[in-house]
């Protein structure tokens, strides 16, 4: 099977590449090599290239930076995808295009279906639901994959930043009032190969099924899906912080500090962008389908830093 990874420099991407190159045939493009927000480096590069699934991991992520960068905003996360699918259209390819929580507007305290209605409250949140929305329209058999709070070793996130500054300071803080799930990026790894089949994927890609599978909201086309994955469980930033650092001294890392400290979403006066308050992603239809269970958020952590900070 021939891949193509978009974005093989970024978080998700590099895990992508290093989890599937002994498995695959697989080609990545970095931002260096790929502008998503250039129509003639899409059509050339990837128009070009031979693939039987086209991953993309790519995204103007800066949630602030979408504020005022609308435009670019959306050419990347938006127009870009729907490019994207009507590329593996044409070549009777499968995408598998990368979105968030930020779609959903965190007003109620429920994990959020791959049914519930999407109503983003940043630039950020529209674009990437803007890019949901222009993959499942156009024709094809395209697997749309919300996720939370991504982790891992090939690029720095929250849960890295904060061992660096408690590593560095007597004193660390983070969110107390914000939830959702991290997701580890090796697990994003394992689980996706179930789903690269070019043809329907039973339960999701069932043509029978349109709007249950789709979201609501959306008119997709062919078998076109969105199918939710995070690691179970829930989490404020504090939380989440919190139980790294207890990792770190159970696997024998130098702290200077053991705790973190509580702040509050609405202290973050430097922010320019509304953030959904609550934002955890069900993962139950991926247990329906797969029969597996994304493992816990704790256990996720937990082996990430043994893995990858481990003194012992």
């Amino acid at each position: 099977m021939k891949i193509v990874i978009i974005g093989s420099g970024g978080r998700l991407g590099a895990a992508l590449m290093r989890e599937y190159r002994n498995k695959f045939e697989v080609t990545g493009f970095d931002h260096a090599q790929l502008d998503l927000s250039s129509r003639d480096q899409i059509r050339e590069r990837v128009g070009t290239a031979s693939f039987d699934v086209l991953i993309n991991a790519a995204a103007f992520t800066n949630v602030d930076l979408c504020e005022t960068q609308r435009d670019r905003a959306f050419h990347i996360n938006a127009e870009a995808p729907r490019m994207l699918a009507e590329i593996c259209r044409d070549k009777n390819a499968k995408l598998v295009h990368f979105s968030t929580d930020y779609v959903f507007d965190g007003k109620r305290p429920k994990a959020y279906t791959e049914e519930d209605e999407a109503n983003p409250i940043s630039v950020y949140g529209e674009s990437k639901r803007a890019g949901e929305a222009n993959v499942l329209a156009v024709k094809g058999r395209h697997l749309v994959v919300r996720v939370s709070w991504a982790f891992g070793p090939d690029r720095a996130s929250f849960v890295d930043g904060l061992i660096k500054r408690a590593e560095q300071s007597e004193h660390v803080d983070a969110i107390a009032d914000k939830f959702s799930t991290p997701t580890y990026t090796l697990d994003i790894a394992e689980m996706l190969p179930r789903f690269f089949n070019v043809g329907p994927v039973a339960g999701v890609d069932d043509p029978g099924r349109p709007a249950a599978v789709t979201g609501r909201g959306y008119s997709a086309s062919d078998y076109s899906s969105i199918l939710h994955f995070a690691n179970t469980g829930e989490c404020t930033w504090q939380e989440y912080g919190q139980w790294a650092l207890d990792c770190c001294q159970r696997f024998g890392l130098a702290l200077r500090t053991k705790t973190v400290d509580a702040i509050k979403l609405s202290d973050m006066a430097s922010w320019v962008a509304r953030r959904p308050v609550y934002s955890v992603l069900s993962s139950a239809r991926y247990t329906e389908l797969t029969g597996a269970s994304p493992r816990a958020w704790r256990d996720a952590v937990a082996d990430y830093i043994r893995r990858f900070y481990s003194k012992k």
